[in-house]
């Protein structure tokens, strides 16, 4: 996060100071790298960077909102950094003979580029893919004094580029509005960054807009004060000096805090440089020397152990046992999900046709038992609703199997492994699933009418008088007489009826035709959409158990790998090893001694 320092900023920290301490930091590294610790060496890779810069790294934190980049700007005397935007990227500030602005850009492949914008408006270029920090020269009084100012993105309290940059720097300005005193957690917040750099000065901003701030400004310091941190309070406000900068009001400006400000940071930072840079890493130094003495301290007792070496053993046979079982149980997961999926569909789709083709037995018989033609609608009705249910109820057999079939995948893993549930994988009945299946057709033979009656009576009767009429003419009657209009009237109503059950049966064989048609679409619909919510079961169950498999493989083979280290370790090369871990806790303690040689003087 470090600027390289120009040819004519001012050395403020002594390098014959430092040297000794880069000498401790770099052996530092070393021990760190055979304990294994790539956390703290990285953490002493920024200790280094901080005490080999010979200039003074101001850090400006603070919630978003609070002020910190005119505050930057306040002290640097130049709008290095962008005010009122949206877009958040840390900013360096150093001395330089003249003003630029460079973006440091992220591209593929690991790599940064380094591009130079307009030093008096970079706002517009913040916001372009891949900023990651902007690197900003000016030719300030301050700066030349060898302070570099660093401004950190106003975001939370775990941003961990913000407390990289607390971790690189000498001081840090904690700058907070004066409107409201300090709540629990910028009080913790606090407390963490003392811990990290111990040089902190609380900037109360804004005081011009709030005529309380003294009030404010005690309450801190009494919340400092039981907290334990003796952080000084500074009551500033960065636009009031802005203003009387650009008015040339001096008196304003004093008025504004920022000279007082700067005036401690000559007085207190600039001045102790030395001491604070040797205090801050001495105290980095003991620390990171505890942890990595802790390390090798116990991984030194249990190399001297001979029951260590037997359990290590033990523990590598075990450990290549699990993985190989696990390997072998999460091998069959996917043949009992495909197969189990295959299976279902099928099941499914026999209870659909099962359950359809009894309602269309149902519907047949009761069209055989009645006229169609006197309740079709209503038949309709009814026989849509039962469609439905039956349908509801295939998909809550479907639902029960798709339940039944996780659990039987589940089952393939071992125990620790499961997940207490399931993910959601019912396939829901949708109450719209039948709008695209066309409704039961309307009958084409309809009863017929009282023409039609008459003129089939009469047809009949005809036949009857014309044959009973000669038939009786022999014996010398007439024609038309009462035998031969009786067998008329008789052959007549005969005739009607025979008309109107040929009707009616032809209506029962075109309704049983059209309930046929209605149960073949609705096969169609509702199995194309049965199995397309089914196949998305399985998609969503081989993604679950996809990502179960995944993580039981890399326990299993995180668990292998390290119980192989630990064999490593306890194996021919344990004697080799101990001596090593000897020889560095012997450098480490020589190390802290020197450490604190150095800042005893």
């Amino acid at each position: 996060m470090s600027a390289v320092a120009g040819p004519q900023a001012a050395t403020v920290k002594n390098p014959d100071v430092m040297a000794p301490l880069i000498q401790i930091i770099d052996e530092l590294r070393d021990v760190s790298r055979t304990a294994s610790r790539n956390d703290l060496r990285g953490r002493l890779g920024m200790v280094r960077a901080r005490v080999a810069d010979t200039r003074v790294r101001l850090v400006v934190v603070g919630p978003p909102k609070s002020g910190m980049s005119t505050l930057v700007n306040a002290l640097a005397g130049a709008p290095v950094s962008a005010t009122d935007s949206p877009i958040s990227v840390p900013a360096i500030v150093e001395y330089g003979p003249e003003a630029t602005a460079t973006l440091v850009r992220r591209e593929g492949g690991g790599r940064v580029r380094r591009q130079p914008v307009d030093p008096l408006n970079p706002a517009p270029a913040l916001s372009a893919k891949g900023v990651i920090r902007a690197d900003f020269t000016h030719p300030s009084p301050l700066l030349a004094e060898g302070i570099v100012l660093m401004d950190a993105p106003g975001a939370a309290v775990q941003d961990s580029t913000t407390w990289s940059m607390i971790a690189a720097a000498d001081a840090v300005l904690y700058v907070s509005d004066a409107d409201t005193a300090y709540n629990r957690d910028q009080i913790a917040h606090l407390r963490r960054i003392g811990q990290i750099c111990p040089t902190v000065i609380c900037v109360l901003n804004k005081i011009d807009r709030n005529p309380h701030w003294a009030q404010v400004q005690e309450l801190n310091r009494e919340l400092l004060d039981e907290a334990g941190l003796g952080f000084a309070v500074a009551p500033v406000s960065a636009q009031l000096h802005h203003q009387a900068q650009r008015a040339g009001n001096q008196q304003r400006a004093v008025e504004s805090g920022v000279p007082q400000l700067v005036e401690h940071l000559r007085d207190y930072v600039v001045a102790h440089a030395d001491a604070m840079a040797v205090k801050s890493a001495v105290r980095d130094i003991q620390l990171v020397g505890d942890h990595l003495g802790v390390v090798l301290r116990t991984e030194a007792d249990a190399l001297r152990d001979p029951r260590r070496r037997a359990h290590v053993t033990q523990q590598l046979a075990t450990a290549r046992d699990q993985a190989d079982q696990l390997r072998q149980r999460t091998a069959t997961w996917q043949v009992t999900l495909a197969d189990g999926s295959t299976e279902l569909m099928a099941d499914i789709e026999h209870d659909l046709r099962h359950r359809l083709r009894g309602l269309m037995r149902d519907a047949e018989t009761e069209i055989s038992g009645i006229d169609p033609a006197t309740r079709w609608k209503r038949f309709g009705t009814e026989l849509e609703g039962r469609i439905a249910e039956a349908i509801a109820e295939n998909f809550e057999t479907a639902n029960y199997r798709a339940e039944e079939l996780g659990e039987q995948v589940a089952a393939r893993f071992p125990a620790e492994h499961r997940r207490p549930e399931l993910p959601d994988i019912r396939p829901r009945y949708a109450s719209d699933l039948l709008t695209d299946v066309a409704p039961l057709e309307p009958l084409q033979s309809a009863k017929a009418g009282v023409t039609e009656q008459f003129l089939s009576a009469l047809r009949g009767s005809y036949g009857g008088i014309l044959m009973v009429g000669l038939a009786t003419s022999l014996l010398g009657m007439s024609l038309v007489n009462w035998y031969s209009a009786g067998a008329g009237i008789l052959l007549g109503l005969h005739a009607l009826w025979e008309d109107r059950r040929a009707r009616r049966l032809r209506r029962q064989a075109e309704a049983k035709a059209a309930v046929s048609r209605l149960m073949d679409d609705v096969v169609f619909q509702v199995g194309k959409e049965s199995r397309t919510r089914l196949r998305e079961v399985q998609r969503v169950l081989r993604d679950h158990f996809t990502d179960i498999a995944t993580e039981a493989l890399r326990a299993a083979d995180e668990a292998l790998r390290v119980a192989e280290e630990a064999g490593a370790q306890y194996g021919d090369r344990g004697a080799e090893r101990l001596a090593r871990l000897d020889t560095d806790m012997g450098k480490l303690r020589d190390l802290r001694q020197q450490a604190g040689s150095i800042a005893a003087a």
